[in-house]
């Protein structure tokens, strides 16, 4: 239910995609923001920093893929990941 709203909002697995390796790039950005923002605080702040926003990266991803599932289902998938999920799945 959740997949189909999102699709009939215009968001695309290829969005989906697109912000997980974005929210991966962050991470670092977090953690070394939050090292050099303070010094002399421990690593600690700045590795919680980077874990948090580590941890979107699966759920956008995640998304990414039941999207790409429904698109799949309902025809809208574009030529450039159908292609990536035959590939994916060895086909």
């Amino acid at each position: 239910m959740i997949i189909k709203k999102m699709h009939d909002m215009g968001v695309k697995s290829e969005h989906a995609y697109m912000a997980a390796f974005a929210s991966i790039g962050l991470t670092v950005v977090a953690w070394a923001t939050s090292l050099n923002a303070e010094p002399g605080t421990s690593v600690a702040r700045a590795d919680r920093w980077g874990i948090f926003v580590g941890e979107w990266a699966p759920t956008f991803f995640g998304l990414g893929l039941a999207l790409s599932h429904y698109e799949q289902q309902d025809g809208t998938l574009t030529d450039g990941a159908a292609h990536a999920l035959r590939d994916q799945n060895g086909g």
